[in-house]
């Protein structure tokens, strides 16, 4: 069965919809299925990888709809998965009418798209449209790098070492959020040990330029395929609010959080009410307040490890085992 996947990533759109998609392609490959992507990356080496290192093809997005059609039934596709904000909805509506079922990825707003299934992994998610709904945490399409790694237990903090700190804001970090960041640490005058990702280079100068206090160290390193295991030994991570959310949850991990676009702040608003996550504000407004949320999960192990175990119990990490079961059978089922 071939199976294809419309999803594109670029410096500004960031590479959220490729690595949620990459996920759902693994558990579809680990089943059988042949898995094509039709996507334009954006020249964004890391992205460009994650296909490649999986084995997974890459073909060039049509940019019509009589291209996209053209290419479902080139590939033979049993299926198309769509995941874009900007996809002209009479594109997956012509994929349907040719005879393929579709399976669109969506957060909240279903963008007009045409869809046998819909997806909506985000918190308290709830669709009103479509043949299937598919809504909430349990659908949450995670890496299996990522669950490979989820404990058996949510995980407990103590007093045993300097905090260690993780700071993450996407492949790309389209909107600098990670030197703010830094510099914010910097004002809780607590001691930490942090790992900074830094995109690009002009980032990684910007954070080569943040001063550490007294007690404070700061690793600055570039997008690696390790983020699951550094994930696993903080303490406490630092990101904005997005599809990355739910894997620092899976994992256990005491997150802190900030939004960074609009299409973010339902997301972070519901983590944050929960108490699965910290919440920091909206980039380009950390203040004081900011500070002081960094600096009570610094101080207390407490306060991260009651974090951690909400988060924890929230996402189980079996997401793209039910969202492939539903794909699957409705690409199998008579047309």
């Amino acid at each position: 069965m071939n199976i294809g996947i419309r999803c594109d990533a670029g410096p500004r759109t960031g590479v959220g919809h490729l690595v949620r998609c990459v996920a759902l392609a693994e558990e579809l490959t680990a089943r059988g299925a042949d898995v094509h992507f039709l996507s334009d990356l954006g020249g964004v080496a890391w992205a460009e990888s994650q296909l490649e290192q999986r084995g997974l093809p890459w073909h060039p997005a049509p940019y019509d709809t009589v291209g996209l059609v053209a290419a479902v039934e080139r590939l033979e596709l049993a299926a198309l998965v769509v995941d874009s904000y900007t996809l002209p909805p009479q594109q997956s509506a012509a994929v349907r009418s040719a005879g393929v079922p579709v399976l669109a990825i969506v957060d909240g707003d279903l963008r007009g798209q045409s869809a046998d299934i819909y997806v909506d992994q985000n918190l308290d998610a709830v669709l009103h449209d479509g043949d299937v709904r598919l809504a909430g945490l349990d659908y949450a399409l995670l890496r299996s790098a990522v669950r490979e790694l989820r404990p058996l237990t949510a995980p407990v903090q103590g007093f045993t070492r300097t905090p260690k700190i993780l700071a993450f804001f996407g492949g790309t970090d389209a909107y600098r959020a990670a030197p703010q960041v830094a510099r914010l640490l910097t004002e809780t005058a607590v001691g930490f040990d942090a790992t900074v990702i830094a995109a690009d280079e002009s980032l990684r100068d910007e954070l080569l330029a943040v001063e550490a206090g007294p007690g404070q160290r700061f690793e600055i390193i570039g997008p690696t395929d390790h983020l699951p295991k550094l994930l696993v030994g903080a303490d406490l991570v630092i990101s904005a609010s997005g599809t990355s959310t739910w894997e620092l949850l899976c994992l256990g991990r005491a997150a802190a959080l900030i939004w960074v676009v609009d299409n973010q702040i339902q997301g972070y608003e519901r983590t944050v009410a929960r108490g699965y996550a910290a919440g920091l504000g909206r980039l380009g407004s950390l203040g004081p307040s900011s500070v002081d949320v960094l600096r009570d999960l610094l101080l207390s192990p407490e306060a991260r490890t009651a974090v951690a175990a909400r988060g924890w119990s929230a996402v189980d990490g079996l997401g793209v085992s039910r969202v492939a079961d539903a794909l699957l059978a409705r690409a199998a089922s008579p047309r």
